[in-house]
């Protein structure tokens, strides 16, 4: 009985040689990702203010968290500090050597800017997030739990501090899938929704609900559908005796909206998208007196456009505003956390009124695809495959410029490695069940080692 509980107890931490590799591997992913693909060779600085890029705070040098630091200043400049990990910050650059820090001047460049003036700093350079200002880890909680990053503010809020309604679970309002995972691209917090209430004037393909159905899919904005579903009803009376084209516009929002399946608006035309977009207040915006022939107009547009169909994927036209309304006429807009559905930064329209709109209210960076995580995951995966490619040509490079005795060396080396390592997981007396621990991996360098003393 003892016996075997102890080997239950040896067998519990072990893991197969597969399970090792993969999980080095993906180790090494995630570090690529968070970091970019940046190998810290070279402090970032003279990239002035990088759209995206890891940033490190130190506390040893700056405990008031007002400035921050790239990967490479962190591993040479700093290495022995106290250093707090970012992830990635926009607009940024790195503050090593500047006046903040005092005597400390950078290692790779003395000569800096007495202080980057468009940097950006919050209280998660201090180590602290959410709105309960508490820091991650939290040394008073045994489980911590995961948190959300707002892609505004880029702060990171614990679920239970999303600014939910109280009588709702916010397990429940968080859009997921069956499985748990999250069905959103991007998410706003509650502070941050006003800057962006601009988004309310772009259609339910926008946004991401928190039900799921039964296959997994998510509802966009089912509450919003059925308002407009309402208001179209309410306004089908008054079109009685409304020219043809204002019914067939009519007609075009009705079947869009009835569409039990969001994702199919992105089949539709710029057009069709922006009628969508305002159909619950399509009529409404019309002045008395109107000609007949600006509605015939907009008629005649949805029909010449409705055979381009454009991909979800690809950005907005510039031709036509997408929202087609007054800005400064948006509705209030209560405070809540918002959560957008994949590609949503594509559908944001490009015309002149909207862009000057983002820079009065400096998101402008939402147009810009290298500012997105996405992008910056994506650009790190190739750096990854480009690196891991060189190594491999420079090994083969190494071996074929080596002379002949060489070569002969270090492939025998390479096959004695094998055979050991070969020997040690099939060995008949430890059979291929048997936990490889410590001890038997330093033996193995000891054969080696001693074979090696042999051949000389």
């Amino acid at each position: 009985m003892a016996s075997g509980g102890f080997e239950d107890d040896e067998a519990e931490g072990t893991v197969t040689i597969n399970e090792f590799i993969e999980q080095m591997d993906a180790e090494e992913l995630a570090a690529d990702l968070v970091l970019g693909g940046d190998e810290g060779d070279e402090c970032t600085y003279p990239k002035g203010y990088m759209k995206r890029q890891a940033i490190f705070s130190c506390i040893t040098c700056t405990p008031d968290g007002n400035a921050g630091i790239c990967i490479a200043c962190c591993l040479s400049c700093h290495d022995g500090h106290e250093l707090l990990e970012l992830w990635t910050k926009r607009n940024f650059r790195c503050d090593c050597g500047n006046s903040k820090f005092g005597t400390l001047a950078c290692k790779f460049l003395p000569s800096k800017d007495v202080e980057n003036s468009e940097n950006s700093y919050n209280h998660n350079f201090k180590g602290l997030y959410c709105t309960c200002d508490l820091p991650y880890p939290d040394p008073n909680v045994e489980e911590q739990v995961e948190m959300i990053q707002c892609c505004l503010c880029e702060d990171w809020f614990h679920e239970e501090h999303l600014g939910f309604k109280s009588s709702d679970s916010v397990g429940s309002q968080i859009p997921r899938d069956e499985e748990g995972e999250p069905i959103y691209e991007d998410f706003i917090c509650q502070n941050c929704s006003p800057v962006c209430s601009f988004l309310t004037l772009y259609p339910e393909k926008l946004w991401v609900a928190a039900q799921v159905d039964s296959t997994g899919c998510a509802n966009a904005c089912s509450e919003t559908i059925e308002s407009n579903k309402t208001n179209m009803d309410a306004e089908a009376g008054q079109l009685e005796n409304g020219t043809e084209a204002e019914k067939s516009v009519m007609r075009k929002c009705s079947e869009k909206i009835s569409e039990p399946e969001p994702g199919h608006l992105g089949n539709s035309s710029e057009a069709e998208k922006s009628v969508v977009g305002k159909c619950s207040e399509k009529m409404n915006d019309s002045e008395p007196g109107q000609p007949e022939t600006s509605t015939t107009e907009t008629e005649k547009s949805v029909v010449q456009n409705g055979s381009d169909k454009n991909d979800a994927t690809e950005p907005v036209a510039a031709a036509g505003c997408a929202i087609g309304t007054n800005l400064n006429s948006c509705p209030d807009f209560e405070k809540k956390p918002l959560f957008l559905s994949k590609n949503w930064r594509n559908i944001l329209c490009r015309c002149e009124k909207c862009v000057e709109m983002y820079n009065q209210r400096k998101v402008s960076y939402l147009l810009d695809a290298e500012d997105t995580i996405v992008e910056y995951e994506k650009k790190a995966k190739e750096k990854r495959t480009e690196k891991l490619e060189k190594q491999e040509g420079e090994a083969l490079d190494l071996l074929n410029n080596l002379d002949h005795v060489a070569k002969v060396e270090i492939l025998h080396g390479i096959k004695d490695f094998k055979d050991e390592l070969k020997g040690l997981l099939e060995s008949g007396s430890s059979g291929p069940s048997k936990a490889i621990t410590a001890a038997d991996i330093e033996q193995m360098f000891s054969n080696l080692k001693n074979k090696r003393k042999r051949m000389e």
